[in-house]
């Protein structure tokens, strides 16, 4: 069990560092409008928004497959 919580807790650093990096990189070299389209204005704190991106779409994703399991559950208990 502790095993694969820390390999959990090893993917999930992983994938956020990979992606605040690769955030930082286009960043840096795309033209100020092109960057500006992509990421917003505010591009200042690049680790906090790629953290707030990644759980924002972990939560919706979660309360999409909530309803989607709520709703079978109701039609099966019927």
């Amino acid at each position: 069990m502790f095993k694969r919580l820390f390999w959990i807790g090893v993917g999930v650093t992983i994938g956020v560092v990979t992606a605040s990096k690769a955030r930082a990189y286009v960043k840096a070299h795309t033209p100020a409008g092109a960057r500006d389209f992509v990421f917003g204005h505010d591009t200042t704190n690049v680790a906090v928004s790629t953290l707030k991106g990644l759980y924002d779409e972990f939560q919706e994703t979660r309360r999409a497959r909530e309803a989607e399991l709520n709703r079978q559950y109701i039609d099966n208990s019927r």
